[in-house]
């Protein structure tokens, strides 16, 4: 029975390393069935799910209402493109934009795709609006940001496996330390300026936090310099740290913000950018669009996702659950000489694991979490972010903090 277990799993890895490209590297856990907080691997083991599809899984996995919401709608009228109009694309757009606040919001499918599309209305609007002359618009992003893997995304990256060997890169870039308000205002001051992209929490660095007041004095910047604030919510939106937006900690209102992953509740690949007409009507028909972006589907469960947001109150649960968890890890830390910190906010948090004597990292930790029934991930190598979906009860959450507990110190 085992052989024939270890087969299953090892048949599905050894396809995808023989047919996919090797473009990521997972962990040695092939994944069949998914619901709420729980995924089983193809031998019927059970694990709780603590990256929730990088954050893409809020609501959690296969939930009934998007389950009922993707079906109904596919089996009605799937795609169209935006050749004519459907009648659940409106209503979706009315939704998205009373809920978070703008006067437009423009649909896409990745959360790549949407900030790109957040370069090119930031672009058009500084030649626009602002004046700046043809082809010499700036954009200053931020050291350690993880925006995506497009072109134009990586050419604003510092992460070497980002950029190496993709060159030539896209012009047009100003790179400043994250959370250095100094070096953003002298940045500010050029006048070729016409967006300041930024994500709240650098959830690929390692969720990786600001100062307090970070966020709020650099929207004040924005507005003294007239730059668009980029705020790239795609990881840390919908829910994920204990309020409807990270910004949201801050009273932070972006000038185009850009949604993604939760979005769907991960049913569907929907992202979002939003803006008020000044900055959003600067595209014009024929200048940007997606063949898929807006589809009835990804409409349709949309309006789902973001309903049950509110309706089941995630928001409260995931700020109450934060709490417990990092107070949990932080008594962890007192115990063990590995974990070096603890920081996060609701429901996005980060361990710091310190290499043991043996040689042993964040990817051994992994494995023998995995072992023990809690899947997570390491990124940059020492840290391990922990992020379950949303609809996690407090039984269940201390169960999982039990499991890391044993887990690490076991080391």
């Amino acid at each position: 029975m085992l052989n024939k277990t270890f087969s299953l799993s090892q048949e599905s890895i050894d396809l995808e390393d023989k047919y996919g490209a090797h473009n990521y590297h997972p962990l040695p856990v092939v994944l069949a069935k998914g619901q709420g907080v729980y995924v089983w691997d193809v031998e019927g083991k059970k694990y709780f799910d603590f990256l929730s599809a990088y954050s893409a899984v809020n609501q959690g996995h296969c939930h009934p209402r998007l389950v009922n919401a993707m079906i109904e709608q596919a089996s009605t009228l799937a795609l169209t493109s935006r050749a004519f109009y459907n009648n659940k694309l409106g209503k979706c757009e009315e939704y998205i934009c009373n809920l978070f606040g703008y006067q437009k919001v423009l649909m896409m499918n990745s959360g790549a795709e949407a900030n790109e599309t957040a370069i090119k209305l930031a672009r058009k609007w500084g030649y626009t609006k602002k004046g700046i002359p043809s082809n010499e618009a700036i954009i200053i992003a931020v050291e350690r940001n993880f925006h995506g893997r497009t072109i134009g995304i990586i050419s604003a990256s510092t992460d070497p496996d980002s950029r190496n060997n993709f060159g030539p890169y896209m012009p047009g870039y100003q790179i400043i330390p994250y959370n250095d308000l100094e070096a953003l205002e002298t940045a500010l001051k050029n006048p070729n300026v016409c967006g300041f992209w930024l994500e709240p929490i650098q959830g690929e660095a390692g969720v990786f936090m600001p100062s307090e007041g970070y966020l709020k004095k650099s929207e004040e910047l924005c507005k003294k310099y007239n730059v668009l604030m980029m705020m790239d919510e795609v990881q840390t939106g919908i829910g994920r740290t204990g309020k409807l937006l990270a910004s949201d900690h801050e009273d932070v209102k972006a000038d185009i913000l850009i949604l993604g992953k939760a979005l769907s509740g991960g049913m569907y690949p929907v992202s979002a950018v939003l803006a008020d007409d000044e900055v959003m009507l600067v595209i014009k028909p024929g200048e940007h669009g997606s063949t898929f972006g807006g589809n009835p589907i990804a409409a349709n469960i949309t309006m789902t996702a973001l309903k049950i947001i509110k309706e089941e109150k995630l928001i409260e649960n995931a700020a109450k659950m934060g709490e417990i968890f990092r107070n949990r890890m932080n008594d962890l830390q007192k115990k063990s000489s590995i974990v070096t910190l603890v920081r996060g906010k609701g429901l996005l948090n980060a361990i710091v694991i310190k290499p043991t004597e043996d040689g042993r990292t964040a990817w051994d930790v992994c494995v023998a979490l995995k072992e023990n029934g809690l899947l997570a991930k390491p990124t940059h190598g020492d840290i391990i972010r922990f992020a379950p979906p949303l609809v996690i009860n407090e039984e269940q959450l201390l169960q999982c903090c039990d499991i890391i507990e044993k887990t690490i110190l076991e080391f």
